[in-house]
């Protein structure tokens, strides 16, 4: 009985296995891209407010305004472009998995609900601000008015499905087991 520890190996060793990951995503030293997340509706909706983002700014940027309630637009429509734009990135590269001590989706809903508050007030003042004389830029401004709105209604849907992950990430055991399902 005294020579047992002595006889005891404690090396382990595992067979290498073929993992998951190749679905997911591919990994270049620490940075991995979550291809995936492109096909998730959150993935799709930054993709949505990306692209009308900068048909909004782009179509007031290339006409000739007077008036300075565009600024306003322009400075909106911007601004939650280069955001939304840095977001979708993130996570995209999945940085919220490597930085687990931000809570990415009280971030998330936060950022969507003054985006959309945001672009409440810019649709409104773009469609206010259109000349009622149909001049050269007239098709333009209307057109981001158009695009505006279909934005906030992106971020809209955003806000709804950001709070649907706050609310689910809430959970606990006794209303999962209240509720019949258990965790994972």
């Amino acid at each position: 009985m005294d020579e047992f520890p002595a006889k005891v190996s404690t090396e382990t060793s595992s067979q290498p296995t073929q993992s998951n990951s190749g679905l997911r995503g591919f990994s270049v030293g620490p940075v991995k891209m979550d291809v995936l997340f492109i096909r998730t509706i959150p993935g799709i909706l930054m993709i949505v407010e990306i692209v009308l983002g900068l048909l909004v700014w782009a179509l007031i940027a290339g006409s000739t305004y007077l008036n300075h309630a565009f600024g306003w637009v322009m400075f909106v429509s911007v601004t939650l472009w280069v955001i939304t734009t840095c977001l979708f990135v993130v996570y995209f590269l999945s940085v919220p998995e490597k930085i687990q001590f931000v809570p990415w989706p009280i971030a998330m809903l936060i950022f969507n609900v003054i985006a959309t508050v945001l672009y409440i007030t810019a649709f409104i003042t773009n469609a206010a601000s259109v000349p009622a004389n149909r001049d050269t830029d007239y098709n333009n401004l209307v057109a981001s008015a158009f695009f505006a709105c279909l934005v906030m209604i992106a971020y809209s849907a955003s806000s709804f499905f950001s709070f649907t992950v706050f609310r689910g990430q809430g959970s606990n055991a006794a209303t999962n087991q209240a509720t019949g399902s258990l965790p994972a």
